[in-house]
């Protein structure tokens, strides 16, 4: 079992490759294990988000884990996602984990039903008076009923288990906030960021690491921007969080959600196959364009070649004409428009 020691570092939500019948293809699984150790993640994250964990059965969530945790035989800490349907299943997730000698585990406040405040705290309490292993709190928004400030208080100061949170908001107010009112009474307590694009400032004001989808692509970037800010080298660490926040957006905003990250994970030299979520033709031919344009983003930092017909050298504002301007425009908008964004 790994040592009770506080959480920090970059913690990689693991992506789950499929064989060509949609199953968890568990030999590539393990490869990409291997290599995400070797090229220096601090720790490792199954079933977040980025490993689609709701698109899974819960027993196979406890594989996956299982297979994690078997390849990498203590070399890393595991922080592995608990949430299930209701709170009786996610504590027995927490035992079974635990049982794995898993480190901690991270869970999602309650989905699908919003609930308020006091109803958060009860779900996040009943847990922590149970669970015998480490919990962190996983606060996602966009996703899930949010945990407040107060609750996140609360909880730090009646619960010895819950250990730390995982915010995924990218709110750098509200990261303030949250170590302003826990770390006085509880300075073991984690702050970690889910928000690659602001991985770096997060990480000045307090947090001490991060669970970042964007580390299960280039592990080496991200790793290299922890140590740069930890090391307080700020010049080299900003230029490297630019590189990374370009190709985040990249991957996050130009595809349903994680495709952009398993096509660049491909790109890698890792088989991910077919996702379980369906997609259109029209889907699959931009993951093939979306594929290219990662494929040059990646060969600018020698992690991959670029592809056949080589990579656009790029064009300055002064070598483009009016009616240039006026078609990208166009296209532009129309794309927003196609993908609903307008």
């Amino acid at each position: 079992m790994q040592s009770e020691s506080k959480l920090r570092g970059i913690f990689t939500p693991n992506l789950v490759p499929y064989d060509s019948r949609g199953e968890i293809n568990e030999p590539e699984l393990r490869r990409y294990i291997d290599w995400l150790i070797e090229k220096g993640v601090h720790g490792l994250y199954p079933n977040g988000s980025t490993g689609e964990f709701t698109r899974f059965t819960p027993e196979e969530r406890k594989r996956i884990v299982a297979i994690i945790a078997d390849q990498t035989r203590g070399r890393v800490p595991i922080l592995a996602g608990a949430a299930e349907a209701n709170v009786r299943e996610t504590i027995k997730a927490c035992e079974y984990y635990h049982d794995l000698g898993i480190r901690a585990v991270a869970i999602v406040a309650p989905f699908y039903y919003k609930l308020s405040p006091a109803s958060v705290y009860a779900y996040f309490k009943e847990i922590g008076d149970n669970t015998p292993i480490d919990v962190t709190l996983y606060n996602i928004p966009m996703f899930a009923s949010p945990i407040d400030v107060p609750t996140i208080q609360r909880l730090s100061e009646e619960c010895e288990k819950i250990v730390a949170i995982k915010d995924s908001s990218g709110d750098l107010p509200n990261m303030i906030r949250m170590i302003q009112a826990v770390r006085p009474n509880r300075p073991e307590f984690s702050f970690l960021t889910g928000w690659d694009a602001a991985l770096m400032p997060l990480m000045l004001i307090g947090a001490d690491g991060g669970t970042n989808a964007s580390s299960g692509v280039v592990p080496e970037l991200t790793r290299k921007l922890y140590d740069l800010t930890t090391s307080g080298q700020l010049d080299e660490a900003r230029r490297v969080q630019y590189d990374l926040l370009t190709l985040f957006d990249t991957m996050i905003y130009s595809a349903e959600f994680p495709e952009g990250f398993r096509a660049a994970v491909e790109l890698r030299g890792f088989n991910m196959g077919q996702g379980r979520q369906p997609i259109t033709a029209e889907q699959k031919t931009d993951i093939v364009t979306l594929s290219r344009t990662l494929q040059c983003m990646l060969s600018e930092h020698g992690f991959t070649d670029e592809p056949i017909g080589g990579c656009a050298t790029g064009i300055s504002g002064e070598d483009l004409s009016t009616s240039d301007v006026s078609q990208i425009v166009q296209h532009v908008v129309a794309e927003l428009n196609r993908r609903n964004l307008l």
